[in-house]
């Protein structure tokens, strides 16, 4: 019983030294040494409908990786043979057109390597659709819930340093600050080297 108490009592009071450092000193910034977090102009490939319709095999139930609130989410690859996940909007939702021109308006124009990379959209009178990054190891709602998932000490605390970077650079790294939202477990995503990334900006909020 103490192995699994201990690790949570000790990640508990790690997350929340971490916490009152960045309001104490809402000043301090966590980044990368030698990574530059910040773009001041992002460039996207054009994709087409029809090069994410092959690369998801006609969007296969198969190649689906989710769903969430407003689409679904697939596993593709692009005719360069990057592996993407392509989130696919549904229209029929109300909110949905607003969902995806909100996505779009916040990831346009922000880069850290803690939030999940837009590579592109693809946009016609019927369908939207977000390009982004692949995720190989799934949200931490996975990892924190299944049985067949664990994360050690270390692995936690550096997911919660991650998060705590993307956030910090959301609300403080820009001129306009940005708001999630709708921060959960479900919506952080992890590489394959286990880092953090945050995602899913569909009801983000960016304050002037």
């Amino acid at each position: 019983m103490l192995k699994y108490i201990v690790p949570a009592f000790a990640s508990i009071i790690i997350f929340a030294a971490l916490v009152f450092m960045l309001r104490k000193h809402p000043e301090c910034k966590i980044q990368i040494p030698g990574l530059p977090i910040t773009l001041s102009k992002v460039v996207h490939r054009m994709i087409s409908y029809q090069e994410l319709r092959s690369g998801t095999n006609n969007f296969c139930e198969s190649n689906l990786l989710g769903t969430g609130g407003f689409g679904s989410v697939y596993k593709g690859i692009l005719s360069d043979g990057t592996i993407v996940a392509v989130k696919v909007l549904n229209l029929q939702l109300e909110g949905g057109f607003k969902s995806f021109d909100a996505e779009c308006k916040v990831l346009r124009a922000i880069r850290h390597r803690n939030l999940v990379k837009v590579i592109s959209t693809c946009s016609n009178p019927e369908f939207r659709a977000l390009v982004l990054q692949y995720m190989s190891n799934g949200s931490l709602e996975k990892w924190l819930y299944s049985h067949n998932y664990c994360l050690n000490l270390v692995q936690r605390v550096s997911i919660m340093v991650d998060v705590a970077s993307a956030l910090e650079y959301l609300h403080n790294g820009q001129s306009e600050s940005v708001v999630h939202c709708d921060l959960k477990p479900s919506n952080i995503l992890l590489d394959e080297d286990m880092v953090a990334h945050v995602g899913d900006f569909g009801i983000a909020k960016i304050l002037a």
